[in-house]
């Protein structure tokens, strides 16, 4: 007779995976405002971070088949990351695959997976950003409504 065993710490880990990722998102989109340009060869181009791990990022682009280019796998160039509307993280990146997306309002990106050079100096202050989005989702909580605050 087989049982099936549950794994628990796989589960807990998916689980925090899912809500890191969910933070992110938030946290990208509303809460600091953060973005990101691409400067590549002298031009800034404007891209959405989609997810950002210890080992790497994606973003993505707007894709049109007739008149985008596609980057290169193996690319190297900056990725800005902006936590104030003038003050930004400059992060060298290295393009390791792009794949097509369609969101579900029907507009196509093209989303890029990057590597981190971490041997930038600047790099300590993004790995600590990370490393935040790491243990406030392991950490925290959902507020459910559930409790009643009481000032003072």
């Amino acid at each position: 007779m087989t049982e099936k065993v549950l794994d628990f710490v796989s589960k807990r880990n998916e689980n925090i995976e899912k809500k890191r990722r969910g933070f992110e998102r938030l946290l990208f989109n509303n809460f600091l405002g953060a973005y990101s340009v691409l400067d590549r060869e002298g031009s800034i181009y404007p891209v959405d971070l989609v997810d950002v791990s210890r080992s790497g990022c994606q973003f993505q682009v707007p894709w049109n088949l007739k008149k985008s280019e596609v980057i290169a796998s193996g690319t190297e160039f900056t990725l800005r990351i902006y936590f104030t509307k003038h003050s930004y993280i400059p992060i060298i990146v290295s393009i390791k695959h792009s794949n097509e997306f369609v969101n579900d309002n029907g507009q196509t990106y093209l989303r890029y997976g990057c590597e981190f050079d971490k041997s930038m100096p600047s790099f300590s202050a993004l790995e600590s950003f990370i490393e935040f989005m790491y243990k406030f989702a392991e950490h925290s909580a959902i507020d459910k409504g559930d409790n009643k605050a009481i000032f003072f």
